[in-house]
């Protein structure tokens, strides 16, 4: 099945107190590239999240935001810090007796010093946190994957359209190119008999002048390797696994025949329709980048 690289998956979960959100989102890429902004609690499950998404995805750019809810309300606990308090004591004293102060400090004055009361969180069961965190993941994946499908689809009809034109093209380049011969051959039977007269041709020199042209022209080799080339492409589609680099590839050789067809074109309609492979050809490449 074929899949964009652009997607969006959101999944929430929650169970008990604590709500886990997922929240990712991808474009295109040369190779899987993963940002991850999460709490700081969270930071030591950064690899495991890596290998999960890795089960999902091949390529793309994809930013992934985690948001970690504690809903209930006994989740901390305040600490006293005496030793610090006792500090910040010993110096405000120090301080009333060398300027001569009135030391008007009070036990709520203290308290309100950085780090004398603070608040400390208690120990998150990193099994549970887990389990809720790969949930909300797995889901997020899913609906990313279902939506990379789903555009992935457009995009092939999209290339299938474009490669059956490209075939349409072929065929006249490969229907036209026998009659480039004949039509040459017979301006140069014209050309001769207008500048010898009635003097008689030598039919083996006129064989082998047109003999010599139509080797020069000849792009069957190149026709047949473009042609098995779309076919290909069209096989190519079909397939389950990541395709992307494949048809990138692909591509990069019927851009090859393309040129060659056109460098060799001596005929103003062989040449129109060789242009136009060549820029069929760059919308396909264009679209084989969206490809995962």
């Amino acid at each position: 099945m074929v899949k964009s690289m652009t997607g969006f998956g959101r999944c929430e979960v929650s169970e008990g107190d604590r709500k886990m959100t997922v929240e990712m989102k991808s474009v295109n890429h040369r190779y899987l590239d993963v940002n991850i902004k999460m709490p700081k609690k969270l930071n030591f499950f950064e690899s495991a999240v890596r290998s999960l998404l890795k089960t999902y995805l091949q390529r793309g750019k994809v930013d992934l935001f985690i948001t970690c809810e504690d809903l209930s309300e006994a989740k901390g606990s305040l600490k006293y810090n005496r030793e610090l308090a006792t500090e910040y004591l010993k110096y405000l004293n120090q301080m009333a007796e060398e300027f001569g102060l009135e030391n008007d400090i009070k036990a709520s004055a203290l308290s309100r010093y950085p780090e004398v009361l603070v608040m400390e969180e208690g120990e998150d069961n990193e099994e549970e946190l887990w389990k809720l965190l790969e949930q909300a993941l797995k889901g997020a994946c899913t609906q990313m994957v279902e939506t990379r499908s789903k555009e992935g689809e457009n995009l092939k009809r999209d290339l299938i359209d474009k490669l059956d034109e490209m075939l349409g093209h072929v065929a006249f380049i490969e229907e036209r190119s026998p009659r480039i011969v004949s039509e040459y051959r017979k301006k140069l039977e014209d050309k001769v008999h207008e500048l010898l007269a009635d003097a008689q041709i030598e039919e083996s020199r006129l064989a082998a002048e047109v003999t010599i042209f139509a080797d020069k022209i000849c792009v069957d080799e190149e026709l047949v390797r473009l042609r098995s080339h779309i076919q290909h492409t069209k096989a190519v589609l079909q397939e389950k696994d990541s395709v992307g680099r494949k048809l990138d590839f692909i591509a990069q050789e019927m851009n090859r025949e393309a040129n060659t067809i056109l460098s060799k074109a001596n005929d103003l309609e062989v040449s129109n329709r060789a242009i136009e492979l060549k820029t069929g050809i760059e919308k396909v490449r264009e679209q084989i980048q969206n490809i995962e």
